[in-house]
């Protein structure tokens, strides 16, 4: 019995390598590569007369290779899924066989270098398909979110178009319809959340799943040309709403969500897009188990600035540019700000103080006097939660008279907004450092000051802070005292004599004297103070906070 199996089993072996030696393969797997070579030759190179590629062009697009060459270090990107795509093979043979025909997949990715940091990017080739899935985006979308949890490396992501978003099309190709579930979504918040940087980009109409993927990022930017963002476009807005005459612009143009806080920044174009993507990277770690990158600088620490003792105006009622008091204080030409064009009672940003990231906090006196509305505190819980995943130290340079007032802040959810910040201030761990330059009132001066223990802080000569403003303050609390002097009339008289004894009370010297504050610094010396601060927090803090975030201490939250 097993003489017989034995011989079955070499007749067999003999057929087999005689089929084999008749295909006269060659020695090595030249043909296999060859067809590699030939698969990514196609998808690399632009098919000018395809309509798809042709309507890029015409909207004032890059192709998406021609994106990874403005954005990236030159030669710089490895591919993720070059092959992935739709591919007609032509038989040659018994057991080989060509490709002839090669629609790559509508999503590009892979592992690249922005001045010289590796990360890992996403762009959409809105020329296939209008961008919308394919047999292979939505699993090398899902992959590449994995991959940034696994490697700890940034995520950069080009959006034009829906991003791995279904098409009713895909119902009639497969023959069922699906239940849209988003298998990648927890990887992302899961990024968020450890302080893997997403940063996303707008460079045409960012729609559904597109547009969710991007507003999710840490930091966005629309470019203004060409970027549009929308839940669905202008024929399912109209078949559902009857909203007719509607394009890309004015359904979703950089009007409307670079003003509303739907995007970050606002780009003149895509180049613009990517410097900023550049230099904001610049400011972050790759994940918060690390400290952000401090670089060389060769802007004194001990810089005065004699300018800083003018700016805050004698005259209560004057205002002031507050940006002024920014970029006099951290590094020259270091700072970022984030969402100028939205929430414009406050400013946000990133600087550097002697090379060393950290995030910036202002009021904004010339909107609305500086009373933080709704939208204000919006942009700053975004801003401080931003921080504290990135490990970013905050400088706030404070002059706030109080949350705004008054019915159109009561419409918008003021106060509901406001508390939102409060818990965000509480619930955040990063070091805060204030710089009172002048009022602080109310519930919202109350949140900034206070959401540390101990506090760090100074403040300027001009400082002046309490529970309300004088404003409204001498009517509320001597409402009587006035109105029986108007009969009497002479109301002015004694409003005038009460303001001019509030004011000589108000003196930060007393409060001082009181020591309730610290300490009262000359303007011109901010910077050096803050230097100071901020070299202690990356010498001793900051290594403290990556020991507590190591063994869970510490679990900071974006999402």
């Amino acid at each position: 019995m097993s003489e017989d199996k034995s011989s079955s089993a070499n007749k067999r072996l003999n057929q087999v390598s005689a089929h084999l030696s008749s295909q006269k393969l060659p020695p090595d797997y030249a043909d296999v590569l060859s067809q590699i070579n030939t698969l990514r030759t196609i998808a690399a190179t632009p098919d000018i007369n395809r309509r798809g590629y042709i309507r890029q062009k015409q909207a004032g697009k890059l192709w998406v290779r021609e994106r990874l060459e403005e954005l990236l270090d030159h030669s710089s990107f490895q591919e993720i899924g070059s092959l992935s795509g739709t591919v007609i093979w032509e038989k040659t043979g018994p057991i080989r066989e060509k490709p002839v025909s090669f629609v790559p997949s509508n999503n590009v990715q892979g592992i690249g270098k922005l001045r010289g940091r590796r990360i890992l990017l996403t762009a959409d080739d809105f020329s296939l398909r209008s961008g919308h899935a394919d047999g292979s985006t939505v699993g090398k979308t899902v992959y590449l979110e994995k991959l940034a949890l696994a490697l700890k490396l940034p995520v950069v992501k080009l959006v034009d178009g829906s991003s791995g978003g279904g098409s009713v099309t895909t119902i009639r190709k497969e023959g069922w319809s699906y239940l849209p579930y988003l298998s990648m979504y927890r990887h992302v918040v899961d990024q968020l959340n450890q302080g893997i940087p997403n940063l996303g980009a707008v460079v045409g109409p960012a729609i559904g799943l597109g547009a969710a993927r991007v507003v999710s990022c840490h930091f966005s930017v629309m470019a203004a040309d060409v970027g549009s963002l929308f839940n669905a476009g202008p024929e399912v807005v109209k078949g559902a709403t009857f909203e007719d005459g509607l394009d890309f612009q004015s359904l979703g143009g950089p009007l409307i969500h670079c003003t509303n806080g739907t995007i970050d920044n606002l780009a003149a174009n895509e180049a613009e897009c990517y410097e900023q993507i550049r230099t904001i990277l610049a400011f972050l770690p790759n994940s918060g188990r690390d400290a952000p990158p401090v670089i060389t600088n060769d802007d004194p620490e001990d810089r005065e600035d004699e300018a800083l003792r003018r700016v805050i105006p004698r005259r209560q009622a004057r205002m002031y540019n507050p940006r002024t008091i920014i970029t006099s204080v951290v590094d020259q030409n270091s700072w970022f700000e984030i969402g100028a064009l939205w929430g414009r009672t406050a400013i946000g940003g990133l600087a550097r103080l002697g090379g060393r990231p950290i995030g910036v906090i202002s009021l904004n006196c010339e909107v609305n006097g500086g009373a933080l509305d709704a939208a204000g505190s919006q942009k700053l819980t975004r801003l401080l939660k931003l921080c504290d995943v990135m490990n970013l130290p905050v400088l706030q340079f404070i002059d706030v008279p109080g949350y705004a007032i008054g019915t159109a802040a009561e419409r918008t959810a003021t106060m509901r907004w406001g508390v939102e910040l409060a818990k965000t201030y509480y619930s955040t761990t990063m070091p805060l450092f204030n710089i009172i330059t002048r009022r602080v009132y109310g519930v919202a001066g109350g949140i900034m000051l206070g959401a540390r223990d101990p506090v760090m802080q100074v403040a300027w000569p001009s400082g002046q802070w309490g529970s309300l403003p004088l404003e409204g303050g001498i009517e509320v609390g001597h409402r009587h005292e006035l109105r029986e002097a108007e009969k009497a009339g002479h109301k002015a008289e004694l409003y005038k004599e009460l303001e001019e004894e509030y004011l000589r009370l108000m003196n930060p010297v007393r409060t001082a004297n009181a020591f309730g504050i610290e300490e009262i610094i000359d303007p011109k010396d901010t910077r050096k103070v803050c230097c100071a601060w901020v070299r202690h927090v990356y010498h001793v803090t900051i290594p403290e906070r990556l020991a507590d975030r190591a063994a869970g201490r510490i679990r900071p939250v974006f999402a």
